[in-house]
Order: structure tokens, then C-alpha cells, then sequence
């Protein structure tokens, strides 16, 4: 029987969850079918087989809110640069031992699959020589891939990152000779899904790396991690998970598909 530690069991969830945002005003607390949206998002994590689930939040009416409904929460501060900052703030306040699996699930994620969780979680459990994990799913449209605010992904033979992009890659040469792509390359390039495991340990040290410069050229955190030689294993999932909410649409649809 596997260990509880290579199957990933015993993990912890966090939500970061900060009130501000320019796009959609106390974004965590958006009402859908009577619940805010930082506790829906809570509840799928819980179906997942995670030991924990807390939401650290950034003030205390999601505090309220989450304790209303029955879900752990933990105030953090407000100043934090990232989401990857106010994590190991949490991790230092809950005292986890430096090898225990941390699964960051974003607030914004109501449609979260709680297998999609668990596979983050077994996948680093299953890697010891990694730090990070993450998932991909296939892209299956040129848009897609042509798309920046997309994020790609490139994977070595034993599903570990070898680059995080806006950029379309694999940049597929033959596709491209007559100065535009028609088609998608074969195979399909991957999607990156923005969801990540780490041992916290690793979560506590984060903030102190340097910024890399790969990171502030692609606005991708992740890649501060591959640029100090930290590996990030990959779960490859089937398909696409739900929609995110950034927008008053994003929430309107999300709203359509809840039946709210």
C-alpha cells in the first residue's frame, strides 16, 4: 500500500483571496446562488481528499464570510506583492512542517474540479525531486494558441517544465513558413492550468528568490522558480477545467452554468 506521503493524501489546501480588484470589486464575495464565490470555491476544494482547506484572505469581511459558512479562514496581510507571498505568510501562521503538500486552488475558480486537486497534489507527492507542481490540458483551437493571455507549456520526457510562455510554442517552423500559422502543430501544444502544488518549505523560501528576468519579461511567476533550477512536474489533465471569473461577465456565465 502506498505511503500517504507518495500518493499525496494528508495535502493542504489554500485559497489566497485579496478584496481588491480593478475588474470586478470584492471579487471573492460575488454572490452566486446565495454564496459567495470564495466559499463555493472552498467547497470543491473540500470534496477533494485534502486534510485542509483554508482560505487566507486579506481582510476581514472574507473572513466573515467564509466563518459564516463553515469554512476555514486566516487573515493575512494586505500589502503582499503576490498570491505566492501571502501563501507562505499561511504556511508560516498554520505551522506546517516544511514537507507537507500545499495545493494553492485560486478564489476565483468555482468550477475547480476536486480531481484536478488531487492529481496536483499526488503528482509532486509522487516526485521528490521537484518543487512545484502544476497541470496542462491539450489546446485544441489555433486562437487558443495564438492567444497571449494564454498560457503555454513545454514538457520534457518525464512531464517536468521546461518553459512557461505567452509566446505560441513549440514554435512549429514548417507551420509557420508562409509567415502565419493555418493549423495547430503535432502534437497538440499544452495549455498551463493555473493551479500549483508545492511542500511548504518551498512556499516559505519563494518570496525570498530573486526575480528573474524571464518572469518580468512573460509576467509569469512560475518561471522564477525554473530560472533558480527548481523543477516543476506537470499533470497532463484530459480536458479543460471550468471558467475563471475575472469579469462582471465571467461571473454572469459562471452564474448560467451553476444555474444561479
Amino acid at each position: 500500500m502506498a505511503s500517504s506521503t507518495a500518493s499525496g493524501h494528508g495535502f493542504v489546501v489554500l485559497i489566497p483571496a485579496r478584496l481588491a480588484s480593478t475588474r470586478l470589486p470584492d471579487k471573492p464575495l460575488a454572490d452566486i446562488a446565495g454564496v459567495p464565490m470564495v466559499v463555493r470555491v472552498a467547497r470543491r476544494a473540500a470534496e477533494s481528499g485534502a486534510a485542509r482547506v483554508v482560505v487566507a484572505g486579506d481582510h476581514e469581511r472574507i473572513i466573515s464570510a467564509c466563518r459564516t459558512h463553515g469554512i476555514e479562514a486566516l487573515l493575512t496581510r494586505q500589502d503582499h506583492p503576490s498570491g505566492s507571498d501571502r501563501l507562505a505568510e499561511a504556511c508560516e501562521k498554520l505551522g506546517l512542517a516544511d514537507d507537507t503538500i500545499v495545493v494553492n486552488v485560486q478564489g476565483d475558480e468555482p468550477l475547480i474540479e476536486a480531481g484536478l486537486i488531487d492529481a496536483v497534489a499526488r503528482t509532486l507527492a509522487q516526485r521528490p525531486d521537484a518543487d512545484m507542481s502544476t497541470a496542462v490540458h491539450a489546446i485544441d483551437n489555433l486562437a487558443e494558441f495564438l492567444n497571449p493571455n494564454v498560457v503555454k507549456a513545454v514538457l520534457d520526457a518525464r512531464g517536468t517544465a521546461l518553459y512557461f510562455s505567452r509566446a505560441p510554442i513549440p514554435w512549429w517552423r514548417d507551420g509557420h513558413a508562409d509567415g502565419s500559422f493555418k493549423a495547430l502543430p503535432s502534437p497538440a501544444p499544452w495549455r498551463h492550468i493555473g493551479i500549483y502544488g508545492y511542500r511548504a518549505g518551498f512556499v516559505k523560501q519563494f518570496p525570498g528568490l530573486t526575480v528573474a528576468p524571464i518572469e518580468t519579461s512573460e509576467a509569469l511567476e512560475q518561471l522564477r522558480a525554473l530560472w533558480h533550477g527548481h523543477r516543476i512536474v506537470v499533470h497532463v489533465s484530459d480536458h479543460a477545467p471550468g471558467p475563471g471569473v475575472d469579469t462582471p461577465e465571467d461571473l454572469e456565465r459562471v452564474r448560467r452554468l451553476l444555474g444561479a
